[in-house]
């Protein structure tokens, strides 16, 4: 006689079939590894970024696997362009705010250009795209019974500081703001949302950035894990707050930052 695993009712909870997610900066790095993530979990993928060869490229991959996936090409720091977008889905049930950047300079150098730049894709971008995609998922009257999931890809540096970084830490201190009190506000309409602070992540624009041995090994020196994360490690935490394993879990951010805020 075989004992039943205690895991038999828990792993099948990490699927995410008949679920709608969108991801935005869905064209490369760990925004297309999480649309991947997501596909192969079982959930059908609606890819968003500026660039539609990037999408068709991710898109192909997605499909040659098995998974059902859309494009959108459209910038989300045009709001009425991602407002259009989202209204327009027949149905939404994840949304995935991936989309983000940085421009490392020291603080006194700092010009309004890159201020402005910055903040509105890294925060009023995450801020239209979320409340657009939420009242789609509120259009749905089954929405306690399946609850919605917003998932701001926020960073390490929106927990602690760093030199260089003071808009793009600013910046995500404010979405770690913006994750905690959506949560509060959307807990009773069954909407749950927080979000993930990545490590530097291996990522073809990172290494353009942290380019020679010397850059690398100082960049791993403050990461206790003693390496970079894969895209990949970011989208197994998608694929747990997107999850109904995650049932409970909301206004919280998952750190996968190789122990980085834990010094």
């Amino acid at each position: 006689m075989t004992t039943a695993s205690p895991f038999a009712q828990v792993l099948p909870a990490f699927r995410l079939t008949g679920r709608t997610a969108l991801v935005t900066g869905a064209g490369a790095g760990i925004g297309a590894a999480i649309a991947a993530a997501l596909s192969e979990a079982g959930a059908d993928v609606i890819l968003v970024s500026r660039s539609q060869g990037d999408l068709e490229a991710v898109a192909a991959r997605i499909r040659a696997a098995g998974g059902r996936v859309e494009v959108r090409e459209c910038d989300v720091t045009n709001s009425s362009a991602i407002r259009s977008v989202i209204a327009e889905l027949p149905q939404l049930d994840i949304v995935v705010n991936n989309a983000g950047t940085n421009v490392p300079e020291p603080f006194l150098e700092v010009s309004d250009e890159h201020l402005d730049f910055m903040s509105n894709l890294n925060v009023r971008a995450c801020f239209v795209v979320a409340q657009a995609a939420v009242r789609k998922m509120l259009e749905d009257p089954a929405r306690k019974e399946k609850s919605g999931v917003v998932i701001n890809v926020s960073s390490q540096m929106g927990h602690v500081g760093s030199p260089n970084r003071t808009v793009y830490c600013m910046n995500k201190h404010a979405v770690e703001g913006l994750t905690k009190a959506m949560a509060v506000e959307l807990a009773p309409v069954g909407i749950r949302v927080n979000s993930i602070g990545p490590t530097f992540v291996d990522t073809p624009l990172i290494r353009k950035i942290v380019d020679t041995p010397e850059k690398y090994q100082f960049l791993v020196s403050k990461i206790p894990m003693g390496q970079m994360a894969r895209a990949e490690d970011i989208a197994a935490a998608a694929i747990y707050l997107a999850s109904p394993a995650a049932a409970m879990v909301t206004g919280t951010c998952l750190l996968v930052d190789g122990g980085w805020t834990a010094q």
